[in-house]
Parts: structure tokens; sequence; C-alpha cells
């Protein structure tokens, strides 16, 4: 019988539930756990509970990352562990499911391995990584990056938020700044069951997508700098106006993705100095993210917004300084990983379609060391990063049932009948 039959689905939900509580404020919607917050501590505390109820073996690396450990027969506690995971932090005035679905169908997956009393024949996990969002922090997708070498762990500890403290000193003060060195845990494979956080599988009326690529991303902060002067009497064709400049770029910006066959563009944040009715402002800094499930394209598209800032700059006499933020080439997921996805789904009578992934996930960090792939369940409306993000609970059960079977397929277990 199917390991999945030990589910316990209701639990899910209803921690599901009280996780999204975690953060909330009376008088605005969603809720907000910025990394190494104050919520974000207690959203850590209640995981860690969660995974001493089943039982689990608990750690925390040096920048924050949460594991659970089953641990196996002794005598195959050598061997690489099966890894589950993805993010309990969220952006600001966030929905109740992206990456907390993830970590406590991990959850769920564990516990019905423990409901169904098998001893695995390897050690598996989940782990909730730290900074995934990348909004206090940057870049996003830290703690996995950290993990997979591809950022020192002393570098990790000094990055400065954007409320100006450092990241070592927050892990100290919310109690996660544990010893495990992070990338020490051998990793046999890693799987992320997520919400799509697009429109795909709801407008094609498919139950899961099992994600093959995930696009690249850029981020980077741009600075623009002219002269402040009084919005009266400096003559149109004297100005020095950066805001002028960001405006010309950001709108070629979005002709150019029209045009293109996947490239998308946006300006998620836009300050000016001074901010002033009647002052033209001496500065403007907004933040770019490009994604391009392309490698080439995507460098096209960020040699094409360096073309667009030199020429409308020196139109207007403004100096222009970028700062790279991020900067991740697309993944291609392990397909032996993928079609036993799309292979189970079947066996659950589960629609399943192979799909792109448009946002980023821990899981594009962890397939640099290991083998990994991604399980995608619809979101109503494909809204995402916003109070109103909903998964229905037959479409999250669903991608809970797929995940344990694939869980239960790469241990090579078959389970015993359960008894009523």
């Amino acid at each position: 019988m199917a390991l999945s039959s030990y589910l316990d689905a209701a639990l899910l939900h209803a921690q599901l539930a009280a996780l999204s509580v975690i953060g909330t404020k009376p008088t605005v919607p969603g809720r907000t756990r910025l990394a190494l917050g104050d919520a974000d501590r207690l959203a850590r505390d209640q995981l860690v509970a969660w995974l001493r109820a089943v039982d689990l073996t608990v750690h925390i690396d040096a920048v924050g990352n949460i594991y659970g450990i089953l641990e196996p027969d002794p005598r195959c506690a050598h061997l690489p562990v099966l890894l589950i995971g993805s993010h309990i932090d969220t952006v600001i005035e966030a929905g109740a499911y992206d990456g907390c679905y993830g970590v406590l169908a991990g959850v769920a997956v564990l516990r019905a391995l423990r409901a169904a009393g098998v001893t695995p024949p390897r050690p598996v996990g989940i782990v909730a990584f730290s900074n995934e969002e990348g909004v206090r922090f940057q870049p996003d997708m830290l703690g996995a990056l950290t993990v997979a070498g591809g950022m020192p762990v002393a570098d990790v500890l000094d990055l400065v938020s954007t409320d100006g403290v450092r990241y070592g000193d927050e892990l100290v003060r919310i109690g996660y700044a544990g010893l495990m060195v992070p990338g020490s845990l051998p990793i046999h494979a890693y799987l992320e069951l997520h919400i799509e956080q697009g429109p795909i599988l709801a407008a094609t009326g498919v139950s899961l997508g099992a994600v093959h690529t995930l696009q690249g991303i850029s981020w980077q902060r741009i600075t623009l700098s002219g002269v402040a002067n009084h919005a009266g009497t400096t003559p149109l064709h004297l100005r020095h106006d950066p805001l002028v400049v960001a405006a010309q770029v950001i709108a070629a910006l979005r002709s150019y993705a029209q045009q293109s066959t996947a490239t998308v563009a946006t300006v998620g944040t836009l300050e000016l100095a001074p901010s002033a009715i009647n002052v033209i402002p001496h500065t403007v800094t907004f933040t770019l993210d490009l994604r391009d499930p392309d490698n080439d394209a995507l460098t096209r598209a960020e040699a094409h917004v360096q073309q667009l800032l030199a020429t409308h700059a020196s139109a207007e006499g403004v100096t222009v300084h970028c700062t790279p933020l991020a900067r991740f080439a697309p993944v291609v997921f392990d397909a032996g990983l993928v079609d036993t996805i799309s292979d189970v789904a079947r066996s659950h009578g589960i629609s399943c379609i192979p799909i792109v992934s448009g946002a980023g996930h821990d899981a594009q960090m962890i397939a640099r060391v290991a083998p990994s792939a991604m399980i995608y369940v619809p979101s109503r409306d494909g809204i995402s990063h916003n109070p109103a993000e909903y998964t229905a609970p037959t479409d999250l059960e669903a991608g809970l049932r797929v995940l344990c079977d694939v869980v239960a397929r790469q241990l090579g277990i078959t389970v015993t009948e359960r008894s009523n």
C-alpha cells in the first residue's frame, strides 16, 4: 500500500493555519515575517516544537537554517540525507502558503513514516532555509545558497539588513545562531513542494506541475544622480532630473520585455531624494528584477538595461551607479526526479504537466550540489506575495500525497496494510 495512506492531511491544514497567524496585525492585511525578525523567531520556535513532536533530531546551522532529521538504522546513518524543504520567512503582507506549505508538507511526510513504523534506509529530513525571500537581507535564497557553497558563512554573517542591522547579530538575538557548518550534511536528493505563484495550473485546470526548469534571476539596485533645483524657476532644458531618466528607462524596459519571448522586468522599489512636491530630486534609486529561463536572453536583457541607462542619462546630464544584488543562472532539474513526480501523480489519478518556474526557490541552489526537483500546486488566479494567495485544500492534499509517495520511491520502501 502507499505510504501516503498514513498522511494526516487535517493536521497539515491546522499547522498551516497556526503558522499563518504569526506575524499578523489587526489593522494590516496578510502576515509579515521578515528574516530574523521577531515574528520569524516565533515561527521558528513553533516549527522546532512541531519537529520535536515527531521525535526528529533538530539541527541549526551557522546561518540559521533549521533541519529536522528522521534517523535511519544506525548502520545507515552515514548515508546522505533525502531532504524535503522550503522556507517560512515571508515578504511584507504575505499570503499563508508560500514556502510554509513545502516545509509543513515535509513534516507531514516524516510523520507518515513514523505512523507507518518505517525505519528508513537512509536519513530523511526537512529543512527550513533562512532568508529565502531576500526582503530584509540580500541576496534572496540566502540559506540555500550558503549550503550550496555559493557564499562564505563569514560574508553572510556580515550582511547588513535594510533596517541597518548585521545578519550574524540578528541570528544571535533571536537564538538561531547554530553550530552546524552549512553544507556539511551530504544530500542524496532534494524535493520541494510549493504553490505555483502563477496562473498556468489554475488556468488549465491541471492539479500538479512537475517543474523541470527554473528561470534565471538578475537583481540590481540602480542609483541616478542629478541636481536638485526649484520646480518653478528651473527651465526644462536646464534640468538634470534623475526621475525623468528612471521613467524613460522603466517604460523602455516594459516595451523590451513585451517584445521578447519570455523576459520579464520589474521595478519593485523607487526612492527619491529629496522627496518634496516642489523640488527636482537630486537622486533616484530603484531596484530592477529581470528574469528569463534562457541565460543568453537574460544576459542580453542586462546589456540592454545598461544601454538604456547610458543613453538616457547622458541626454539628461545625470550619472549612473549600478549595484548587483543577485545573479542566478537558470536551473534544469534532475530528469529522473521530474519523471518520478509525473509517474506518481499518474498512479494517483492526479493530472500533472511539465512546467517552468517563474519564481526563484531554494531548490535552484540545492540543485548545484544534489539531484533536485519541485512539485507545484495551483494558485487561485495566479496570485501570490499577497494576502489573497490561496490554494484549495484538495490541491494541497494532492501535492502532499504525490510528495509522500515520491519520497517512498526514493527510499525504496513498502508499507504494511493499515489496521483500523
